[in-house]
């Protein structure tokens, strides 16, 4: 990568007497003083700590798109590119889910550590999350995502005991790493917190884990790489970036105060909202350790988005989104944030909603509901039941039987059903159900359209998550440059802080 300070210097007007020294910026600020300013990499950006323990170059994730939208590929090629990469397993079959660990640990080197799997909080399906967290430690996965906890499970816990062990100072030793995606502080403290006695006294009578790991679990945070999540695609709270991030930072520091643990072993980071240089900037000019991608590397082309899906995706403006029911927290109200140009999916899931909050049920419905309901399901009640039964009665039978006897409930699953193959249909690509594509899609990805918009970024067919990240760190990097020329006096123009995507070779 060309890490020339020229490059950021195009924007500065002639009037500012600047020029390069022996490597070092050498500029004349206003009051005409002679100041230098040492280079900045990308590579600089964030916590060097954060890259030295997950093996990366940049302070940089590629984070977990739920159902293989994260593919083993682009995990792949976000190690490659020096990024630490997340596989989208949540919601896959375990078997799926081997596969995909297979594959990204046949084309990455050996020994190469940047790398992880998404562990998902799935209350909805019991026994799923042990079965996942007992195949990633049989696989040696040693970096997990979790993602949508609202407080801690067994299993995570367990997944950070196991990987603890004394090192010959006495210190310990950390094999497995968490990283907790919230956001909120009370369930940030969860996980900066060492793990609860109650939780590791059970796992330690069911001999999950030895007393000796239970005693160093209650001594480190359960997670040392917390991700602030922001306002993003699929599941949100829509929080603004900046109060949440400070939100985490006092957390952490009350927790440290409170257990004596040291603030500065947890490490916070941010996602949401980061799409283009002036995001990634922001981030770290708060103190973000690392930044974290998720929407924008769906319309690359390593997701495992459809073409049309992706096509979709290029198109949309940041006001392009809309929010509609969470599959798989539908009678709850939780709600994910989706891509609502050119689909009729949000408008459509919030009527199922509406329908199933009113106390209906497929025969209770006016006629003209049902007609509108069968239409949207593309087939009768009753065939879409039968179907959703067959599958309840494998991942939850109490849930199944409960529905038999309640016509709401089945009306509950039956709209579960669909928003659930909402997400599938769009990742086949499926013609006929362009309408009913679910895509996770947060005001980010407008942003990032309007930036690359006519420049070689704008096809989705050069859109790699190696170019976006290079690009997104690069840009930054210029950006904090302008910003330190600025605070160290020297008269910087607003263009100076704009800067246009290129292609890294």
């Amino acid at each position: 990568m060309d890490r020339s300070v020229d490059q950021i210097l195009d924007c500065v007007r002639e009037n500012v007497d600047v020029h390069v020294q022996n490597g070092v910026l050498v500029a004349k600020s206003a009051d005409a003083r002679s100041l230098s300013l040492p280079a900045i990499y990308p590579e600089w950006l964030g916590d060097a700590a954060f890259a030295q323990a997950h093996g990366a170059r940049f302070n940089y994730v590629v984070g977990e798109m739920a159902r293989g939208i994260a593919t083993p590929r682009m995990v792949i090629e976000a190690v490659r590119a020096g990024c630490v990469g997340f596989y989208g397993s949540a919601g896959l079959k375990p078997d799926t889910i081997q596969a995909g660990i297979q594959e990204i640990k046949a084309g990455i080197a050996q020994g190469q550590t940047s790398w992880g799997a998404n562990l998902i909080h799935s209350p909805q399906q019991p026994g799923y999350e042990a079965e996942v967290v007992d195949l990633f430690l049989s696989m040696g996965v040693r970096r997990v995502s979790a993602s949508a906890y609202m407080r801690l499970s067994p299993e995570v816990v367990r997944y950070t005991a196991l990987g603890l062990s004394r090192d010959g100072q006495g210190g310990i030793r950390r094999a497995n790493h968490v990283f907790a995606k919230v956001s909120r502080a009370e369930v940030a403290r969860q996980f900066m917190q060492p793990a609860p006695e109650k939780i590791l006294r059970a796992l330690v009578s069911e001999n999950r884990i030895s007393p000796e790991q239970a005693e160093l679990a209650a001594q480190v945070p359960v997670a040392l790489d917390i991700t602030a999540e922001a306002d993003s695609g699929g599941h949100t709270d829509n929080r603004a970036a900046a109060p949440l991030f400070s939100s985490l930072s006092i957390a952490r520091d009350q927790v440290a105060a409170e257990t004596g643990i040291d603030a500065n072993m947890i490490r916070i980071g941010l996602g949401g909202g980061i799409a283009t240089p002036h995001g990634v900037a922001a981030a770290f000019q708060m103190g973000a350790a690392y930044v974290l991608t998720g929407s924008i590397n769906q319309a690359a082309i390593e997701s495992g988005l459809s073409e049309p899906a992706r096509q979709l995706l290029a198109k949309a403006g940041p006001a392009d989104v809309g929010m509609a029911p969470a599959a798989d927290m539908f009678e709850q109200g939780v709600e994910v944030q989706v891509l609502k140009r050119g689909t009729l999916f949000a408008m459509r899931g919030r009527k199922l909603h509406a329908l199933y909050k009113a106390g209906l049920s497929f025969e209770t419905m006016t006629q003209k509901d049902r007609a509108w309901l069968e239409d949207v399901l593309g087939e009768p009640f009753d065939d879409v039941w039968q179907k959703t039964r067959a599958f309840m009665l494998q991942s939850n039978p109490k849930e199944a039987a409960r529905a038999e006897a309640d016509g709401n409930k089945r009306l509950a699953l039956a709209a579960r059903r669909y928003l659930f193959m909402g997400a599938q249909w769009a990742r086949e690509g499926v013609a006929d159900k362009a309408s009913d594509y679910q895509i996770w899609c947060g005001p980010a990805q407008g942003a990032f359209n309007e930036w690359v918009a006519g420049t070689f970024l704008e096809p989705i067919e050069n859109r790699t998550v190696r170019q976006i990240a290079l690009n997104l760190m690069e840009g930054a990097a210029r950006l904090t440059r302008a910003g330190q020329m600025r605070a160290a006096g020297i008269a910087v123009p607003p263009t100076a802080f704009s800067c246009t995507p290129k292609r890294f070779l």
